[in-house]
This record gives C-alpha cells, sequence and structure tokens, in this order.
C-alpha cells in the first residue's frame, strides 16, 4: 500500500495557489514592478533613439518630417566629418576624462583612507563641506578661475581642463571611497599591522585589492561625469584641447539650430561612452553594491 499510494502522489496533478494568496501577490507585484521598469527605461531612451535616426535624415526631413518611417542617408555624418576632425576631440576627451579619474583617485585613495581609519571629530564636518561644494553653482566661479588660467596660460590646455574636472569629482569621489573603505574590517589590517607592514603597504597590499570593486565603480562613475561635462569645456577650450562636448556646441549658430547635423554629432560624442558603460556595466553594478550584504 506504501508503493501504491506513492505512485499516487506522484501522479497527482499540481494544485493551484487559492486566491488571495501571499505567492500569488508576490507575482503580480513582480509584474507590475517589470512594466514599470520597462515604461521607465523606454522614456529614458526615447530620446537617445530619437536623436539617432535624427542623424540619418536630411536636413529639411529632419525638420519638415518628424516621423519614424524615412529613407536614411550618411549626408549629415560626411557634413559633420568634413567640417570638423572628430578624431582629435575624441582624443580630447579620452585624455581629459582618463587623466582627471587617475588624478582624482590618487587623491582620494589616501584621504578616504585618512577618515575611514583615523577619523577625527571634524572627519564628518570635514565630508559635509567637501559635499557641499557640489552645491555651488559653476557659473559663480567661473571668472576667477577663468582670470587665474589666463594668468598661468593654462586656458584651451587639456592640463587645465584635468585640474578642473579633478577638483569637480573629487567630492564625489572621497564620499563613495570612505564608504567602501568604512565597510572593509579593520581586523584585516590590524593584522597586517601586526606583521609589520607600513601604511603604504597596509593601504597598496591589504585595502586596495579588497576594496578593487569599489575603487573600479568610482573610477567608471568619474569617467562618464568628466565625458559628460559642457560647461568648463566650453568657457575654458576654443580649438585645441576641445573635447567632444564642444564638438557637438560646434553645430549650433544664432541663425538657428541644425537638428541633422546636430543629431549626428551627438551620436558621434555619446557612442564611445555609451560602449564603455555597456562594457562596464557589470563592474560598475558590482562596484555600487560592494559591502551590501555582509
Amino acid at each position: 500500500m506504501t508503493i501504491a499510494s506513492t505512485k499516487q502522489d506522484r501522479a497527482a496533478p499540481p494544485q493551484s495557489l487559492p486566491k488571495g494568496s501571499p505567492l500569488g501577490s508576490i507575482d503580480t507585484r513582480r509584474l507590475g514592478f517589470t512594466l514599470l521598469g520597462w515604461t521607465v527605461a523606454c522614456l529614458i531612451f526615447f530620446p537617445i533613439f530619437w536623436m539617432v535616426i535624427t542623424g540619418f535624415k536630411t536636413e529639411a526631413a529632419a525638420i519638415a518630417d518628424p516621423s519614424l518611417i524615412f529613407s536614411p542617408t550618411l549626408e549629415s555624418y560626411q557634413e559633420v566629418q568634413a567640417r570638423s576632425g572628430y578624431a582629435r576631440f575624441a582624443l580630447n576627451s579620452v585624455a581629459v576624462a582618463f587623466g582627471s579619474t587617475l588624478l582624482a583617485l590618487l587623491i582620494a585613495i589616501p584621504c578616504a583612507y585618512s577618515m575611514a581609519f583615523l577619523p577625527t571629530k571634524r572627519t564628518k564636518g570635514t565630508l559635509l563641506w567637501m559635499l557641499s561644494t557640489k552645491m555651488l553653482p559653476p557659473v559663480g566661479v567661473l571668472m576667477p578661475i577663468y582670470l587665474i588660467f589666463r594668468d598661468v596660460g593654462l586656458l584651451d590646455t587639456r592640463t587645465g581642463l584635468i585640474i578642473v574636472y579633478t577638483l569637480m569629482n573629487l567630492p564625489i569621489v572621497v564620499w563613495m571611497l570612505y564608504t567602501f573603505f568604512k565597510d572593509m574590517p579593520r581586523d584585516i589590517l590590524e593584522a597586517g599591522r601586526m606583521d609589520g607592514a607600513t601604511t603604504f603597504q597596509e593601504v597598496l597590499f591589504l585595502l586596495l585589492p579588497l576594496t578593487l570593486p569599489g575603487i573600479a565603480s568610482t573610477g567608471l562613475l568619474s569617467v562618464i561625469l568628466s565625458w559628460n561635462e559642457a560647461f568648463w569645456s566650453l568657457n575654458l577650450t576654443s580649438s585645441k584641447a576641445a573635447p567632444l562636448t564642444a564638438y557637438i556646441a560646434s553645430f549650433s549658430s544664432p541663425e538657428g539650430l541644425f537638428w541633422a547635423k546636430l543629431s549626428a554629432a551627438s551620436t558621434m560624442a555619446i557612442a564611445p561612452i555609451l560602449i564603455f558603460g555597456w562594457m562596464t556595466q557589470k563592474q560598475m553594478v558590482r562596484g555600487l553594491t560592494f559591502g551590501a550584504v555582509k
């Protein structure tokens, strides 16, 4: 009888969940959040999609025929490339974005280490003060920075942009590294200190390898912020060190906007950082969630 009953139990069809059960409500809630997430993602992505397809239209079609059905052409891309060299602007963006990120990390790592593991009564106040500098409108300090750069010969140079972008991103970089370092167990550093490790060896061989995901995500965010910065590049450069943000702005004029050419230039400007972000999204998510689960 035991064997027969076991076979009957195995052959019995699965029972459906009763109405109003917790599992059913969870599935409905998950479906709702999924639909909401896709809706928000589509709304955010639609301007980028519209910009890309507008770049494949003629100037007349971009203004008179705002539709999804058209005959694609590379005319705008050819005119954009013929008017100004894309490679020079792209090289400036790469040099400035990665150079400022590297410099910001070199400054922020020892700063965040001292605040995380050697705090004082002024540490929290210093962190808040650093973050409060991001609340100041950049135009408020444009004139003094412009005059300083003019007097020391840093106008329209990559070095000048790297310095400005480093100072612009430094508060965010320090804050992120500080939170990552605070999540690290102190026992590991104390063990290394007891084994005779110096402060430099402690940071280089213990702290950095263990917090590498957080450092990587911080660097990626700094690169993206530097790549998209337009205010300082438009005001502190003219031709030699102009990045891709200035390259986009060059296709607007007092007579009006050239929508097709502007869209083509914008697509060429954001394509590298979009590809870079897509390739590093796993490292970004891993770093941003670093220390979230103990």
